[in-house]
């Protein structure tokens, strides 16, 4: 497969939120129609899928195209951050503030964390960092950074956590499972399925929080491996076969050949935090921390 270059990400995403190739080639590239139509298809043969169905009504994404979108716009995202900093690092004295995100939440929460910083960020160099909670609430009590999106850890001594949201959790299946056409799924319709958990040392909250749930359920599920991450799990869910039980914000991550249901009945949720170490004086710190409840309220409109 031939390399994707950052141009056809921006004539994809350029479409795709135009909702139409001659707008996106008039308002927003400024190129030739047919040219923008050229770039595009010349990245679904390099990628080997169909992101777009063309029609005479118009064009729609496909399911590959859709999340497809998401990965292009965070890819987008970080190369603008990569852009500034380097920027930044070319002019001295510039404020260093790293951000830690558990692997996977940088498109949900890297535009709010740039619009907090934005009067900032002409004298700020600020650094992206994706780990899982674990090495993030290490790195938070080193000092490598200086707040990060992560699992709130009571046992981490000298560390703050500000819960800014609560996941519910969802069933995994894959896409051609006998119970993927149910609107919601009870833990007794997968209790014969190959049940694919995550590693207690790189996901221990996710770990609890569904094991306690299975707990209170009474529902015994047949237990398989163990995943490290969100790839290892949907390879698993796919190979086994089997079923998984994942975050919300999970969903906008997956692939066509597996699919989300929610759980019937009150499901289980994960709570996600700020975390910071209570001994880091930097200013650029206490500017984020007093905007955290603005950031709580907008995510609960958002969910309302």
């Amino acid at each position: 497969m031939a390399s994707v270059e950052l141009r056809h990400l921006r004539y994809f995403v350029a479409v795709a939120e135009e909702g139409s190739f001659t707008h996106a080639a008039a308002k927003r590239l400024h190129t030739a129609q047919p040219s923008l139509s050229r770039q595009i298809r010349d990245l679904e043969r390099d990628l080997g899928v169909q992101l777009i169905i063309r029609g005479p009504r118009g064009m729609e994404l496909t399911a590959p195209g859709r999340v497809f979108l998401d990965h292009a716009r965070l890819i987008l995202l970080q190369v603008e951050a990569a852009a500034e900093a380097a920027r930044r690092a070319a002019t001295p004295a510039k404020v260093s503030f790293v951000v830690g995100f558990l692997t996977g939440y940088e498109l949900e929460w890297l535009p709010e964390v740039m619009e907090i910083l934005r009067d900032e960020l002409r004298q700020t160099e600020v650094t992206i960092h994706s780990s899982s909670s674990p090495q993030l609430t290490q790195a938070l009590l080193n000092g490598k950074i200086d707040i990060a999106f992560l699992r709130p850890d009571k046992e981490a001594q000298g560390l703050e956590f500000k819960t800014v949201t609560h996941e519910p959790l969802f069933v995994l299946l894959p896409a051609d499972h006998k119970l993927a056409a149910r609107e919601t799924i009870r833990l007794d319709d997968i209790a014969a399925d190959t049940f694919i958990s995550f590693s207690k040392k790189e996901a221990p909250a996710l770990r609890i929080v569904i094991d306690d749930y299975l707990a209170r359920s009474g529902v015994g599920l047949t237990s398989g491996r163990e995943a490290e991450n969100l790839p290892m799990v949907i390879s698993l869910v796919l190979s086994t076969p089997g079923v998984s039980l994942l975050p919300a914000y999970a969903q906008r991550l997956l692939p066509p050949s597996v699919v989300s249901r929610p759980l019937q009945g009150e499901a289980p949720t994960i709570p996600l935090a700020v975390g910071y170490s209570k001994f880091n004086a930097s200013s650029l710190l206490k500017l984020f921390l007093s905007k955290t409840d603005g950031l709580i309220a907008h995510r609960r409109k958002m969910l309302a």
